[in-house]
């Protein structure tokens, strides 16, 4: 016997999604019945997508939303009803605003209640969780909501949602389905029915029109003082590689804004660093004198309020992906000549190409690029020469700050990983200290780190589940996956369920845990309106930001939920030897180490 959800799961599958992250409800009776068929009826017992059980679903779509980053396709994400829907918590905000294509499916409460149809109400909840508009929960996150009705036309559904996920501005979509729905059976002419994905293509990236390419190119070229702004460039060879020429080229200073992904390499001359609201003074100094700046997905190029922002008669261009205009903000604005929807990959070979030529036929563009990249690289190595500093200087109490760890970290994944480091992933979630380990790991390469695109804290655990996932779904083999999180997010996690996750489906991963006893950025955004108020001068846990007197012990919660190695540290001498019994708990052993790592508290 077939039913819509037969036709549903075989439809993911025949799409290309692999994994659908799960959590059960009375919604499922379908699901549970068809899981069953297919494993009676398989040789080697196994499901299509293959199921993976999630405790937490917001775990669960932060899994889902860490093997999509790894692999570039959606897995599944299944819940139960309104309440799993509402479970699935920040992680909504985070697939939406990092714009991670995810297929979401939520299961309604049954619609007739006399037994009418198979599935009929038959629990007390069902009329509890009979909502008036179960998908507005979510809608304002998502690329598309839409609910099934019937198995003759699931696969459709099922179709389009992949498609409108899958373009840009890639992100989420939810579909929803009355348990009648779902049970519905169907004939195997329907079942067996199959939709070609290659006739529901994503949209295809769009290009600047050659007048704007050519504007842009030209501002650029006779520029004095350019600059470029981007935060998330997809982590593609190709992108890299177009930015790195353009740079070359021209000698322009690149500034990385807000991350989640690595969008140019830690060594290049010409890379200023990385900033989230908070500025250097070089880089303030490079945004102020720019005449001519070209902004690159980018959703927050400088904050105004924090005195950064460019001077008034430079040439402002922007470019996004998929929504320029920021429609999914409320109020969101940046003075600029020329806005664009372009693909930046393809926008920037097209003004790489314009450049090209332009120098082709005039020689050399300006004895001014030669001068402006022999700065760029002074002002590059006094920057690193600055950050060795940092490194390297001890606190007198042999306690260690965040670049003395990261220091130590950087070197022991190198000295112990069978790559040298090569092939290992980071997954940043150290909220106060993201800018810290964008610039202590001094990433090189596309995809080396990545954060969730969003502000809800919590994504890293599930995330790292699911890149381990999606690594071994494309082939890429990581020796090392390894989650920096501060101790506020480590609890957002769910610590429990991402762990029993790691060690039931075998995707062991690296935590460090910056433990500074609370939340530091609650208390940092109230120093930032009240710099001298009566807060300032209190800890963390008067506060009420600090998790004292007695914090959890997060080693310990980890190896109860899923056997992890754990350790405490809090001397800077005990780093490099507690980092490589870590990583050999992983790479050897694997299973999941958390290094609880005690930092000065707040």
């Amino acid at each position: 016997m077939y039913t819509t959800t037969s036709v549903f799961l075989a439809t993911l599958t025949r799409a290309g999604v692999t994994h659908a992250f799960v959590n059960w409800g009375s919604d499922h009776p379908a699901m549970l019945e068809e899981l069953a068929r297919q494993r009676r009826e398989s040789t080697d017992g196994r499901t299509i997508p293959t199921i993976i059980t999630c405790p937490n679903e917001m775990v669960a779509l932060s899994a889902a939303q860490g093997y999509a980053q790894i692999t570039g396709n959606p897995a599944a994400v299944i819940v139960h009803v309104d309440v799993g829907t509402q479970s699935l918590g920040g992680a909504v905000h985070n697939v939406d605003k990092g714009r991670i294509p995810v297929i979401i499916f939520a299961g309604a409460s049954a619609h007739s209640s006399d037994g009418e149809l198979k599935g009929s109400r038959n629990e007390w909840i069902m009329w509890l969780q009979d909502i008036p508009d179960q998908s507005a929960i979510v809608r304002q996150y998502m690329r598309w909501t839409y609910e099934i009705h019937s198995g003759r036309n699931v696969a459709q559904a099922v179709m389009r949602g992949l498609q409108i996920a899958t373009s840009e501005p890639r992100g989420p979509i939810y579909l929803w389905a009355r348990r009648e729905a779902m049970e519905e059976e169907v004939n195997e002419q329907v079942m067996n029915a199959q939709l070609s994905r290659k006739a529901w293509p994503s949209v295809s990236p769009a290009g600047l029109s050659p007048e704007d390419a050519k504007t842009i190119a030209s501002a650029l070229i006779q520029a004095k003082t350019p600059l470029i702004i981007t935060s998330r460039m997809r982590s593609k060879s190709a992108s890299f590689a177009h930015l790195t020429a353009l740079v070359d080229i021209l000698a322009i200073p690149i500034c990385v804004s807000c991350p989640s992904t690595v969008c140019f390499p830690f060594s290049h001359p010409c890379y200023q660093g990385t900033f989230f609201g908070i500025l250097s003074v070089e880089m303030q100094e490079t945004i102020a004198s720019a005449d001519t700046i070209l902004i690159l997905d980018c959703d927050v190029p400088w904050i105004q309020s924090r005195g950064t922002k460019p001077r008034s008669n430079a040439r402002v261009f922007l470019l996004d992906s998929g929504d320029p205009l920021k429609l999914g903000m409320g109020f969101a604005h940046v003075d600029a000549e020329i806005i664009c929807s372009a693909d930046a990959e393809t926008a920037v070979g097209q003004i790489l190409t314009f450049v090209n030529d332009q120098k082709t036929t005039s020689g050399d563009v300006s004895e001014i690029v030669a001068q402006r990249f022999d700065c760029l690289r002074a002002r590059h190595d006094e920057w690193v020469a600055n950050i060795d500093t940092l490194e390297t200087t001890l606190p007198e109490d042999g306690s260690f700050t965040v670049p003395n760890l990261l220091h130590v970290l950087r070197h022991a994944v190198r000295e112990h990983t069978p790559s040298e480091g090569q092939r290992i992933i980071i997954l940043n979630e150290a909220i106060s200290n993201y800018a810290f380990v964008w610039t202590h790991m001094r990433p090189e390469r596309a995809g080396e780190i990545i954060s969730s695109g969003g502000s809800s804290l919590g994504w890293a655990l599930g995330a790292a589940v699911g890149a381990n996932m999606g690594g071994q779904v494309a082939g890429k083999e990581f020796d090392l996956i390894v989650a920096i999180v501060g101790d506020g997010s480590y609890l957002f996690g769910a610590p429990s369920s991402a762990y029993w996750m790691a060690r039931k489906y075998n995707t062991p991963f690296l935590t460090i845990v910056l433990n500074n006893g609370g939340w530091k950025s609650p208390k940092l955004s109230m120093l930032g309106v009240y710099p001298h108020g009566l807060g300032s001068k209190l800890a963390g846990d008067n506060l009420t930001v600090g998790f004292g007197p007695e914090a959890p012990d997060y080693a310990e919660i980890a190896a109860a939920a899923g056997g992890a190695w754990g350790r405490r540290v809090g001397r800077f001498e005990e780093l490099q030897e507690t980092f490589a019994e870590a990583i050999a708990a992983v790479v050897v052993e694997k299973r999941c180490a958390v290094v609880d790592c005690v930092l000065e508290s707040i």
